[in-house]
């Protein structure tokens, strides 16, 4: 190796190490090519990088070497967003560290994992034909993110791309370019973003509204009219161009606001989703916003990417409980963390009891169906054979309650109790189980302590709440057993569920599993509460960890145990909880759901 290649490769090397030191200690640097095509080598064209006054590189010139550097959501999704980072510069230089490294931070922020595109600034020095030469880098990038999504946790259907300033027109291009055949692409992997944000962006090449640094700079001094209207990407748009964001302020010097406004028009004359703010001033190159209403176009982003599908809008924490005997009904928490819980509705119910034996609404139960419906059971009577359900959009406004019999078939039935419901995905169906005694069943396990009641768990399944499965036994444990609450739990169920042994005294929670939600399930672990008595469970996953509610009854207190990798932890201490409050559920709501429940 001579001495120039050796400068050039501890260039770079130097240059990844001032990146990773200076953005991110968990963000490394990669190259983007195995073989840069259309390259020409040129020992004398040496990257440089931009310093500011502590020594941070705050950007970089003759970029020829393109590299990726990733910001991962640090998450347990499977399938996160992405988006490619284009910094702008007039394709001249990169603003890397102000429109790409804290740009993917933000991305962080919301959910999306971001990766900073440092694309080759065109040049002949170092490229056969330099009006491909972005682009090309842009299409590997989309493309090496779909190749590599399931290492990355992303999902392949939405991969976007981001662009400021000149970074814009890349983007753009990217965006309505991405059929051009710009290098030999090994298999089929798609260019295409599946959604574009362009920030004060370079669209247009002709004469009057470009932005003439970047225009040289791309195309040259002499471009031909040809050139100039086919990276002109306001006249490339067409129903197949990606869903768009558009950002840009009206006292822009630098690249006019027809820009984005001549853009806009295109997509919306081809029916393309598409958002555009124009701030009244703002200038060029405000990042992420510096003052004024430029400050707000980051919100609007994320309002954006939510109501596109594209990230999933924050969750809120619901606890369904009774009070009392269930008299009154439903009463509704909420929570921001899990761990403290505020009643909705001063506390007050929000749907009274209309069926059953004495019309209660005790252990209401209520998950989100793959309907999208909030569906609900409970139990309406101590000594009823059938349970309540009802439907909600909102959890405010419920359909009409229904008594389901689903122990009417068996005379020596004394109990319907604590019905939970649970959604399979995979079979798209409904199962509602609960704990009931029938008289003479399990003789094995009779007492006559808990008044002779020796239940077991049985289910029926629905697709419609309108026709149901003949009722079955899902779990004889080989003892009295209440409250089981099954959940999803990887590729098979969880089933927390109440050992009811009076005699030797157990009541304490445990945990079963199975591999379908139907069953078998496992033999029943050891207890995992405490020594008090413990009922109702009910749990939910937070940071990957189920956290599980339940009833310390005798103690008249709630309480709740924490995951741990060593088992389970007693985390009572750590909960705040409405007064008086009794067993339910608990699930997730968007914020905007949990927003209008507080108006209630």
């Amino acid at each position: 190796m001579n001495k120039n290649k050796k400068t050039l490769l501890f260039g770079l090397v130097l240059f990844l190490s001032i990146s990773i030191k200076s953005f991110s200690q968990e963000s490394t640097a990669f190259l983007l090519w195995d073989k840069i095509p259309g390259a020409i080598k040129n020992e004398k064209h040496v990257e440089n990088s931009r310093l500011d006054a502590n020594g941070n590189v705050t950007g970089v010139d003759k970029v020829s070497i393109p590299t990726l550097t990733p910001f991962l959501v640090s998450n347990n999704n499977k399938k996160n967003a992405a988006v490619v980072v284009c910094p702008g510069g007039g394709y001249s230089h990169l603003a890397i560290d102000k429109e790409g490294i804290k740009v993917a931070k933000w991305f962080n922020s919301i959910g999306v994992s971001a990766f900073v595109l440092k694309y080759r600034l065109p040049s002949d020095e170092i490229m056969k034909d330099k009006n491909v030469g972005p682009l090309q880098d842009a299409q590997e990038a989309i493309r090496v993110l779909r190749k590599n999504a399931a290492k990355w946790n992303l999902d392949e259907t939405k991969i976007g791309i981001i662009g400021f300033s000149a970074g814009g027109h890349l983007a753009s291009t990217a965006s309505t370019h991405f059929l051009d055949k710009v290098y030999d692409s090994k298999g089929d992997i798609s260019a295409r973003p599946d959604f574009s944000v362009l920030i004060y962006p370079v669209i247009s090449m002709e004469d009057g509204i470009t932005h003439n640094g970047s225009k040289v700079s791309l195309l040259g001094k002499t471009a031909s009219a040809d050139l100039i209207a086919k990276y002109s990407n306001e006249k490339q748009v067409n129903e197949n161009t990606p869903p768009t964001f558009l950002i840009h302020a009206t006292d822009d010097r630098a690249v006019p606001v027809e820009n984005s406004i001549n853009y806009y028009l295109a997509l919306k004359k081809n029916k393309v989703p598409a958002e555009m703010h124009i701030y009244e001033n703002g200038g060029h190159g405000f990042g992420l916003g510096n003052k004024g209403t430029n400050t707000d176009w980051s919100a609007s982003l994320k309002h954006w990417l939510i109501t596109n599908k594209i990230i999933a809008e924050k969750s809120a924490y619901i606890f369904s409980y009774f009070k009392g005997n269930g008299e009154d009904g439903l009463h509704l928490a909420y929570s921001e963390d899990g761990y403290k819980w505020q009643s909705l509705k001063n506390d007050a119910s929000f749907l009274t009891p209309e069926v059953g034996k004495d019309k209660l609404m005790r252990d209401p139960c209520v998950i989100k169906g793959g309907d999208g419906l909030y569906h609900m059971v409970w139990t309406v009577s101590w000594t009823d054979k059938g349970i309540g359900y009802a439907s909600s959009k909102d959890l405010i406004h419920w359909s009409k309650q229904e008594f389901l019999p689903v122990m009417a078939h068996e005379n020596g039935t004394r109990n319907t109790w604590a019905p939970e419901i649970t959604y399979d995905e995979v079979n798209k169906e409904y199962m509602i189980y609960w704990a009931s005694t029938i008289v003479g069943k399990f003789p094995e396990t009779q007492s006559t302590e808990d008044s002779g009641y020796n239940h077991r768990i049985y289910y029926t399944t629905t697709k419609d709440f309108k026709t149901y499965s003949p009722t079955k036994l899902l779990y004889e444990p080989g003892f009295n057993v209440i409250d089981s609450s099954i959940l999803k739990d990887g590729k098979g169920y969880i089933m927390f569920l109440k050992d009811e042994t009076k005699v030797p005294v157990q009541k304490n929670l445990k945990v079963a599993y199975s591999d379908k939600l139907t069953g078998p399930y496992s033999k029943a672990s050891t207890p995992i509460t405490g020594n008090y008595w413990a009922e109702g469970p009910t749990a939910i996953k937070i940071e990957g960890k189920w956290l599980v509610y339940f009833d310390k009854y005798r103690d008249h207190k709630y309480g709740a145990l924490k995951q741990t990798d060593n088992g389970w932890e007693d985390v009572s201490d750590k909960m705040v909880f409405p007064s008086g409050i009794r067993h339910g559920s608990v699930f997730e709501v968007p914020k905007s759901m949990l927003k209008q429940l507080m108006k209630e």
